[in-house]
């Protein structure tokens, strides 16, 4: 019986002993206490473009427990501005400022938005009065991530980053395309958020470029039966081409039937430092090959005076085109001036020489000859060569 009466008793300790351990009759804290608390950053840095401030650093993966996160935690990120003198020497990462304020938080469901690989990216865009109220000042940053209100990381290292009015964007930046390259002209920026452009020390030039094969290219064709590709064309890689103290710029390192687009940013001067504005308009353009060689020079004009069973023919000759892209070229004959021209040569002729067997006696031909590029197009005539075919028994009468 005393046996019966003690069962109760010891099976209730036992019940209240397992919900203790597990948490039973406390129905928040649980979540609360799996929660992990996010290692801190340690590699946040910060530069000005423009008049913004680009924050990056590399979001934590893993608990202070060295437990992997199962979820982006939330990010915060803290700005204070100080005189720039004051944070000339490495500040210490325990030296939160006082006044470092939040500027933004990130909730875990818009961390990818800012994130790529696990490097995070964020823009922080100083306003005319950031700058007004702090003149010659430095602003501060560090960052904190939480995976929930209690689990919230410590303190990433700080970073400080000098800060001064950009010059404006420039915004008419046009590019122009001659026979020997691309032209670049801008207008200099005349102003800041809050007042005159400081002195530009150079203007920096990027440039993106693709192929775009044109219809008078020489570019084969696509197979009619293709699929075209598909999803969104990769983003136009930029790459610093030049610095030029004023506009305009030429860029003749370029070919035809490429697609180039075109950046400038101005390079302010202050004091001993020097700061990007944001990037200018893009201008883009397709070098088409729509000029013309230059005409064919030397033309000369012999007769050949008929020998056995060959008749008297004119032998034409012409100095080599200086231009590296030409495919041939064309000979043209008439009967005199204003009469009309005929083409000789069915095809491009390869070598500046031809000779004309279709001549009677007693006629007077004008010849010219033009050159043609491999984009097709065909240069002004020649200067005129002419000759006079004798009648038979005739002197020859020969005129270049």
């Amino acid at each position: 019986m005393l046996t019966t009466r003690r069962a109760p008793a010891i099976f209730e300790f036992l019940v209240f002993a397992f919900c203790f351990l597990v948490g039973c009759g406390a129905p928040g804290e649980p979540a609360e206490r799996k929660s992990p608390i996010p290692v801190a950053v340690t590699d946040l840095a910060a530069a000005q473009q423009g008049d913004d401030v680009v924050l990056t650093f590399t979001l934590p993966k893993e608990s202070v427990e060295h437990k992997p996160l199962k979820q982006s935690p939330a990010v915060e990120i803290f700005r204070a501005f100080e005189p720039a003198a004051a944070v000339a020497n490495p500040v210490a990462p325990t030296a939160r400022p006082s006044s470092a304020e939040l500027v933004v938080t990130i909730p875990p469901e818009m961390v990818d938005h800012y994130a790529n690989r696990g490097q995070f990216r964020y823009v922080d865009t100083l306003t005319a009065e950031n700058f007004s109220q702090n003149p010659n000042s430095a602003a501060i940053y560090l960052v904190r991530t939480r995976t929930s209100s209690k689990k919230v990381s410590a303190d990433s290292n700080l970073v400080s980053s000098a800060i001064q009015p950009a010059p404006d964007p420039i915004t008419d930046l046009n590019a122009e395309i001659t026979r020997e390259a691309i032209v670049l002209t801008w207008t200099p920026p005349q102003k800041t958020l809050i007042g005159p452009a400081p002195a530009i020390s150079a203007y920096a030039i990027y440039r993106a470029e693709s192929d775009e094969p044109q219809p008078n290219s020489a570019a084969p064709a696509s197979a009619p039966n293709a699929t075209p590709p598909t999803g969104p064309a990769p983003a136009p890689l930029f790459t610093h081409i030049s610095d030029v103290p004023n506009p305009p710029f030429r860029d003749t390192q370029i070919q035809f039937g490429k697609r180039y687009m075109y950046s400038v940013r101005s390079v302010a001067q202050y004091g001993q430092a020097h700061l990007d504005s944001a990037e200018s308009n893009l201008a883009s353009v397709t070098r088409l090959d729509t000029f013309p060689p230059s005409p064919p020079e030397g033309l000369i004009a012999a007769l050949i005076p008929a020998q056995d069973s060959t008749p008297a023919n004119i032998d034409l000759s012409w100095s080599i085109s200086p231009d590296n892209d030409i495919a041939g070229y064309n000979i043209y004959r008439s009967e005199g001036a204003g009469a009309a021209r005929l083409k000789l040569n069915d095809a491009l002729l390869l070598t500046p020489a031809f000779r004309d067997m279709n001549v009677l006696p007693g006629r007077h031909y004008l010849y010219t000859v033009t050159a043609v590029n491999r984009a097709g197009n065909e240069s002004p005539e020649s200067a005129p060569a002419s000759a006079n075919l004798p009648e038979a028994n005739a002197p020859a009468n020969i005129q270049q």
